[in-house]
């Protein structure tokens, strides 16, 4: 068998310094194979992420958080969901970072640096809620493929950069631009060069909201690496794959965007209803685009436990894509009946909004608290899990906690 000199004595030490222990017959390990030690990091560590939060998959990386971890207003890193198509860059620079705008579209291919963006445009912040399109996929039955998310895969980080639009405007729109599509830094699973993990986009018409930023810190420090340090697209209240990480090009596009995960099934639901099971022709998929209605219960977590006549202050986040949460709900009787709960207006348009409630329950034994999330436009939240789909998104089922009186 060939073998090689495992790595350099500078990269050997470096190596050592991760595993904590001397890497003993470095110069005798076969081509192409990766310690154990290295081979899975500590992923908690790795991204500064709660060692509470449920790790669904290491290639590429998906974590998600647990319901009483999002009870922070703003979401910290800690307790923020990561969702990769791809492996996370790798040697990035951001003093030599560059995004390119180019397209059909655009009357003139531009290229600006980090510092380009910060010194020639105005810099916002708002929150955004951010919503893998398949958070809750866990729920179907029969099941979808794809990461089995539960609830945890949501967020509403405070967000700062430029707003998308502006940058557009100055390399210049044609008249005939319908949408854009993004390209990043991550790499594909198969390290081919050629291929794009994922490179997604949206119409015009969510490109140039006030809120759709090319961001550059989150909760006011550069974005972590995890979240598409040091450039990444943000646009709140879609699903969260049309917030590109990493950005380094921007395509203007005369037609709707197909890169990677834009085609076939991908983030899309049939356009009308189907039988649970049913295969779906590609053409009968539509994109997703505004998330639905949806809300969480944070505090207290799912299991509480009182003594008789204690009551229950719950409180948690709603939030409703594009719209506004007009009212907030809650049961114990399985949703026999509903109570409103006092719900908070938005920081800011696609900010979630927070919500609370003092519960009584009148006797011992066994209660389900139920939350349920109206829109601005009359549409609530099912009580169980909504109209079945291929791949599993779009569940914006009632969450409940569990609480016993004894």
């Amino acid at each position: 068998m060939k073998r090689r000199f495992f790595i350099e004595k500078t990269t050997l030490a470096a190596m050592t310094t991760v595993v904590g222990a001397e890497l003993v017959f470095g110069a005798k390990i076969p081509i192409g194979y990766t310690p154990l030690a290295l081979q899975d990091p500590d992923p908690f560590k790795l991204f500064s992420k709660d060692n509470r939060m449920s790790v669904l998959n290491s290639k590429p990386w998906n974590i998600e958080a647990k319901a009483h971890l999002l009870d922070d207003k703003i979401t910290p890193n800690k307790f923020m969901f990561i969702r990769n198509n791809g492996l996370i860059p790798e040697n990035i620079d951001a003093s030599s970072w560059t995004l390119t705008i180019d397209g059909e579209s655009v009357k003139e291919k531009k290229t600006y640096t980090l510092a380009d963006l910060k010194a020639k445009f105005r810099v916002h912040t708002y929150q955004l809620t951010l919503e893998c399109g398949g958070n809750g996929r866990s729920e179907f039955d029969p099941p979808a493929k794809g990461n089995q998310w539960t609830i945890g895969a949501v967020s509403c980080a405070k967000w700062t950069g430029v707003r998308l639009r502006d940058v557009l405007e100055d390399a210049g729109i044609k008249d005939d631009a319908v949408y854009i599509g993004y390209h990043a830094a991550d790499i594909h699973l198969s390290r081919n060069p050629e291929k794009e993990p994922i490179s997604r986009g949206a119409p015009m018409a969510k490109v140039m909201q006030e809120e759709t930023l090319l961001a550059f810190q989150m909760n006011g420090k550069d974005i972590p690496l995890a979240h598409g340090y040091p450039l990444r697209l943000v646009a709140g209240g879609w699903p969260a794959s049309v917030s590109g990480k990493w950005i380094n090009r921007i395509s203007i596009r005369n037609k709707e965007h197909d890169g990677a995960k834009m085609t076939g099934t991908a983030y899309r639901v049939p356009c009308k209803p189907v039988a649970p099971g049913e295969k779906v022709a590609d053409e009968d998929m539509c994109i997703i685009e505004s998330m639905p209605v949806k809300s969480l219960i944070t505090y207290p977590m799912s299991g509480a436990i009182l003594k008789k006549g204690q009551k229950l202050n719950i409180r948690g986040h709603a939030w409703a894509g594009e719209l506004e949460v007009a009212k907030m709900e809650y049961s114990i009787d399985f949703g026999s009946t509903w109570i409103s709960c006092s719900l908070d207006k938005p920081a800011n348009r696609l900010a979630w909004q927070h919500f609370s409630a003092s519960v009584d329950f009148p006797k011992e034994g066994y209660y389900e608290v139920w939350s349920r999330a109206t829109d601005s436009q009359g549409k609530a939240q099912p009580m169980l899990v909504p109209g079945w789909n291929p791949k599993g998104y779009l569940n914006n089922a009632c969450h409940r906690i569990a609480v016993k009186i004894s």
